[in-house]
C-alpha cells in the first residue's frame, strides 16, 4: 500500500483503539515506522486524517443506499437491503465505520464538516423516503412517523459501532438479519398498540428476513431458534 494509505490505516486503528484525542502524530508515526515530521508531508493535521477516514466511508454509504432506492423491489425488500448495506460496512471496514460514527464530532474543518453534514442529511432523507414509500404501498404501519422511524433504525444500526467486532462469535449477517426482523415485526408475537392511539393494531408484516443457506423459511415464533450465534 502507499505511504499515505498506510498512515490512514494505522491512524484508523489507533483512533478506534484509544480515541482521537488520545492519539498523537507521534503515535501514528511510530505505528507506521516513520518520523513524526514525515506525516506532515501527507497531512497537515490530525483532523485532516480523520476527515479522510470519515468522508469516503460516508460517500460510499450514500451511493450504496441510492442504489437500493433505485431498485424495483418491494419496500420490505429495500428495507432489508438498506439495513444489510449499512451494517455490511462494518465488515471488513469496521474500523472506519467505528471511527466515523464515534469520532466525527472532533472535526473542526468547516468545509469538510459541511460536506459530511450534507452527505448524512441526504442519507437520512433516503431512509425517510423508504419508510414513506412502504407506508404508501401498505407494507409499513401508517401510524408511525417516517422521520422518527428512520432515525430510530439508524440509531440502532449506528450503535453497533460501540460493541461489534469481527473477532466476536457473531457474523455481521446475523446482526443484519436480527435488526431487519426487529424493524419489520418488532418483538410482538401478536397484535400491538398503535402508537398514540391506544387501539390495537396488527403487526407490521408477517414476513421476516429470508432464510440463510440450508435453512427453511421461518415463522415469527421460530425466530429465536434461527437467529443464533455461531459455535
Amino acid at each position: 500500500m502507499s505511504r499515505q494509505t498506510e498512515i490512514l490505516r494505522r491512524a484508523t486503528e489507533l483512533f478506534e483503539r484509544q480515541g482521537v484525542t488520545q492519539t498523537s502524530f507521534g503515535d501514528i508515526a511510530q505505528a507506521v515506522g516513520i518520523k513524526r515530521e514525515a506525516i506532515y508531508y501527507y497531512f497537515k493535521s490530525k483532523e485532516e486524517i480523520l476527515l479522510q477516514i470519515i468522508l469516503p466511508q460516508s460517500r460510499s454509504l450514500l451511493m450504496a443506499l441510492r442504489g437500493v432506492q433505485a431498485t424495483a423491489a418491494s419496500s420490505s425488500a429495500k428495507l432489508r437491503q438498506a439495513v444489510s448495506t449499512h451494517l455490511g460496512s462494518y465488515n471488513p471496514q469496521y474500523l472506519e465505520m467505528t471511527v466515523m460514527l464515534r469520532d466525527k464530532h472532533f472535526l473542526r474543518d468547516q468545509a469538510g464538516l459541511s460536506e459530511l453534514r450534507r452527505t448524512w442529511r441526504q442519507y437520512t432523507a433516503i431512509w425517510v423516503q423508504l419508510i414513506k414509500e412502504g407506508q404508501a404501498a401498505g407494507e409499513f404501519n401508517l401510524a408511525l412517523d417516517p422521520e422518527l422511524t428512520a432515525n430510530g433504525i439508524l440509531g440502532m444500526c449506528n450503535w453497533v459501532s460501540r460493541w461489534y467486532s469481527p473477532s466476536q462469535n457473531i457474523a455481521i449477517e446475523e446482526v443484519s438479519q436480527t435488526f431487519f426482523a426487529l424493524c419489520l415485526n418488532g418483538l410482538a408475537t401478536g397484535a400491538e398498540l398503535a402508537p398514540g392511539s391506544g387501539e390495537v393494531a396488527p403487526p407490521l408484516s408477517p414476513e421476516i428476513a429470508p432464510p440463510r443457506v440450508g435453512e427453511k423459511k421461518i415463522k415469527n415464533t421460530e425466530l429465536a431458534q434461527t437467529i443464533r450465534r455461531r459455535p
